[in-house]
């Protein structure tokens, strides 16, 4: 146990009643100081449709939830509204959740250039007894649950969308499959908004149910920073592919959306997440965490459906890509979809040269991704990378951190080794099958009318199913779903 961990930085965050005007919304949100200083951040978003009264529960969620990742550095959360028993237990679990894998990830090991090092004193050797003591919810009222809208068409389908391999995928698998499609984006008001430029205009000349709310979440993050008492003054010059504190991420994008699947009646909410291992479930120094990814695993799609019977009744949550890892993910893009394919864009640096967003080629992202593609046998060039990017992806994968599961690391190398000089890796066979596991690639959790046309897609770029025994991925048969 360390004697001198201090990592509280505020007293409350009050996150004040969402003002409708008409398109757009605005949420203060006050921070207080331990030392009795305050600052206010208007949060704003803004649709391309008016708002209702009748949105106002889904909007005083999108308020609150970008506070959820400060749980492990204020001792309580305060709103000026009214939030519902399932609401409140929603968030309560998410600042629990959230807040210890920013412990893990962003304190104990990964992120700790941004803190200063007088608040890491000890911290080799914290375990559970330092992990702080996370914020308390604190609302205005608790009533009782009542359904904000219910009748929704199961045929609809709602993917959160960017220019990511995941997101392009889900989209065309389910147009393919005669669903009612809804790319809905989140656009952002800083330069991240360029990465999902490529995606969004196709289908704003392409899709008519395409969608996209405007958000300053990101400069209230950069708010927040420099009032962390933690924090390096100089944040913004610090060079990572990484947030220094956020990880609570998707649940924001989320219900900025919501409103629009209310009002659309759109029952399935897709996120593109793919395969991750569940033999690297981690725990660190006695610490369970989700690897700064939890509103990415199964476990949050099941919390959610939790909170949607109660809230929204009849709506899921869901991925059509779980049971795969991001190779088979490219593999299917490049091969059944190349159009969309020609879509795709990850780098979070994307830059315009001679009108066309490119891709730097040199981050973590460009590099897991420039794997694939010389896995696949596929042209990077289509997708917004240089020709010369690709002779260089041996050493730049020396030089750059980048996170992929080990054995799809390994199989992603031996596969590309042939094409890039440098490289070696070994076979992982089971890192191109389709993996059944209850807690990370649950198939049932995909509604039934479109389970069996996936698995009959994802069956034609695959070999054959798996499953885990005894710690190892073995040979199973087609699930009977």
């Amino acid at each position: 146990m360390v004697d001198t961990l201090d990592l509280a930085c505020f007293s409350e965050i009050e996150v004040g009643e969402p003002t409708i005007m008409k398109e757009s919304v605005t949420a203060r949100i006050r921070t207080v100081g331990d030392n009795g200083g305050s600052g206010d951040f208007d949060l704003h978003w803004r649709y391309a449709e008016p708002m209702r009264e009748a949105d106002l529960p889904l909007l005083r969620m999108a308020a609150l939830t970008p506070v959820v990742n400060y749980g492990p550095f204020t001792r309580r959360i305060r709103t000026d509204f009214p939030l519902s028993e399932a609401d409140t237990a929603l968030v309560s679990d998410m600042i629990g959740n959230f807040g210890r894998d920013i412990f893990v990830n962003n304190v104990l090991t990964e992120r700790q250039e941004f803190i200063l090092p007088r608040y890491l004193e000890g911290i080799d050797t914290a375990g559970p007894d330092d992990v702080p003591d996370m914020a308390t919810l604190v609302p205005s009222s608790v009533p009782p649950d009542e359904p904000i809208s219910a009748a929704f068409d199961h045929n609809a389908c709602g993917i959160l969308s960017s220019s990511g391999k995941e997101s392009l995928l889900t989209y065309g698998l389910l147009k393919e499959l005669g669903a009612d499609v809804h790319p809905v984006y989140v656009n952002e008001s800083g330069g991240h908004w360029r990465t999902a430029m490529t995606a969004f205009r196709w289908h704003a000349d392409n899709e008519p149910n395409v969608s996209r709310v405007w958000t300053n979440v990101d400069r209230f993050y950069t708010f927040m920073l420099d009032r962390m008492r933690i924090i390096r003054r100089d944040h913004r010059k610090v060079r990572s592919d990484a947030y220094p504190i956020r990880l609570c991420i998707f649940p924001v994008y989320i219900f900025l959306l919501l409103p629009l699947f209310s009002r659309r009646r759109i029952a399935n909410l897709l996120m593109g997440n793919e395969f991750d291992d569940v033999r690297e479930t981690p725990v660190f120094r006695g610490i369970e965490h989700s690897h700064g990814i939890h509103d990415q695993w199964q476990v949050f799609d099941l919390r959610m459906e939790r909170w949607y019977a109660k809230r929204m009744p009849g709506m899921r949550q869901w991925s059509a890509l779980r049971p795969i890892t991001g190779l088979v993910v490219e593999r299917i893009l490049v091969n059944r979809y190349p159009e969309l394919a020609r879509l795709q864009r990850s780098c979070p640096s994307c830059h315009f040269e001679d009108g066309r967003l490119v891709q730097c080629g040199r981050c973590s992202k460009c590099l897991g991704i420039l794997l694939y593609i010389a896995a696949n046998g596929a042209d990077p060039t289509l997708m917004g990378f240089r020709g010369s990017d690709v002779p260089k992806v041996a050493k730049r994968l020396v030089r750059t951190p980048y996170r992929l599961d080990p054995d799809e690391e390994l199989h992603a190398r031996y596969l590309a080794a042939a094409r890039i000089t440098g490289l070696d890796g070994e076979s992982r066979p089971h890192v191109e099958s389709i993996h059944l596991h209850p807690t990370m690639g649950d198939m049932s959790m995909v509604p039934t009318r479109f389970r069996e046309p996936i698995l009959d897609i994802l069956e034609e770029y695959t070999e054959g199913y798996t499953t885990l025994d005894g710690g190892e991925w073995v040979p199973a048969a087609r699930p009977t779903l």
